[in-house]
C-alpha cells in the first residue's frame, strides 16, 4: 500500500465513481481498478459496493478514508514545510455567521500583526457546515458558537456572548421593561436556516420549557432577519454581540425576558488528527485570548 493507492481511492469518493477519478487523475481506468483491487486484497476488506451503476463506501471504506484524508493531508504539509514550496503560509479558517460578524476581523487584525507573512482565507457560513469542513479538511481550524458534537473534533473556548430576543419600535414588546417567558408562546418568529438553529440555545431552551414560536420567515442572510424585525414581520434571537448597533440606534430592541439569561461560548475547533503547526498553534493562542 502506498500514498498513490490513498490518492486513487480518495479521488474516486471525491468524484463519485471510477471513470471521473481516472479523468482528474490523468489515469487509466484499469489503473484505477487495479489500485482499488490492490487496497481492497492488502486489508482483507471490501471498500465499495456498487448499486444500480453507482458506488457506495462500506463500513470499511469510511474508516480508510477518513486516515486516508489525514495522511494525505500530512504529506501535503511535510512535503510544503520541507521544500519550503511556498514563500506564504496559507490558513483555510471556517467561521459561523455570529462570529463572522463580531469577532473574526478583529481576530484577522492581530493575526496579521503577528503573522505577517501568512494568508489567510476565511469562509462564513452556518456552524453545521464549518464541522463538516473540518471532517473532510477542506478547512484548516473553525470558529463557531455552541457545542460541538462529532467526536473528532477538538473544541477550545474563546469568550461568552449571550443569546437575546429582539423586536422591532412598533412590536408590542418594544415599549415593556421585560416580559414573561409565557408571553413568547405563538409570537411570529423570524430565524436563520436550520443549521444555525439547531445550535441556537434559546430555542432549545423554549422548547424544553413547551414554548412554541410561530415560524414565518426563514433567511440564512443575517441583514434580511435583521430587516424583517424592524419591519414588524415578528422577533428573533441574535446575539447581543451582533445587534449592538441597531439597539444603540433604537431600530432593534432588545427584550428581556424575567429571569432568563442564555449564555453560550464561542469555541476555536480543529480536527484532532490535524497538524497543529507553529502558525495554526499561535492562530489557536489569539482566539482563546480575546
Amino acid at each position: 500500500m502506498t500514498l498513490r493507492h490513498l490518492m486513487i481511492f480518495t479521488a474516486v469518493v471525491d468524484e463519485g465513481g471510477m471513470n471521473k477519478a481516472a479523468k482528474t487523475l490523468h489515469l487509466s481506468q484499469p489503473n484505477i481498478s487495479q489500485a482499488i483491487a490492490e487496497l481492497e486484497q492488502h486489508y482483507g476488506v471490501k471498500l465499495f459496493e456498487r448499486l444500480s451503476q453507482r458506488l457506495y463506501l462500506t463500513k470499511e471504506g469510511e474508516l480508510l478514508l477518513s486516515f486516508s484524508r489525514h495522511i494525505l493531508d500530512s504529506y501535503k504539509q511535510m512535503e510544503e514545510v520541507m521544500n519550503q514550496a511556498v514563500e506564504k503560509t496559507q490558513i483555510q479558517i471556517g467561521c459561523s455567521v455570529s462570529v463572522g460578524t463580531c469577532l473574526i476581523n478583529r481576530i484577522l487584525d492581530k493575526a496579521e500583526r503577528v503573522l505577517p507573512k501568512c494568508e489567510f482565507q476565511v469562509k462564513v457560513t452556518n456552524s453545521s457546515e464549518i464541522e463538516q469542513a473540518l471532517l473532510t479538511n477542506q478547512i484548516d481550524i473553525g470558529m463557531i458558537e455552541g457545542v460541538v458534537s462529532d467526536e473528532n473534533l477538538i473544541a477550545a473556548p474563546m469568550c461568552k456572548d449571550e443569546l437575546v430576543i429582539v423586536c422591532g419600535k412598533a412590536h408590542p414588546f418594544a415599549k415593556k421593561e421585560s416580559i414573561s417567558l409565557k408571553a413568547l408562546e405563538g409570537q411570529n418568529y423570524v430565524s436563520r436556516e436550520s443549521g444555525s438553529t439547531e445550535r441556537n440555545q434559546y430555542e432549545q431552551f423554549l422548547e424544553q420549557k413547551g414554548i412554541r414560536l410561530k415560524r414565518i420567515f426563514c433567511s440564512t442572510n443575517t441583514e434580511a432577519i435583521k430587516n424583517a424585525v424592524v419591519h414588524g414581520r415578528g422577533i428573533a434571537i441574535f446575539s447581543k454581540r451582533m445587534i449592538e448597533k441597531e439597539a444603540v440606534e433604537g431600530s432593534l430592541i432588545i427584550v428581556p425576558v424575567e429571569d432568563i439569561h442564555i449564555i453560550r461560548d464561542f469555541h476555536f475547533i480543529r480536527h484532532k488528527n490535524k497538524y497543529m503547526s507553529k502558525t495554526l498553534q499561535i492562530m489557536q493562542d489569539i482566539c482563546t485570548d480575546l
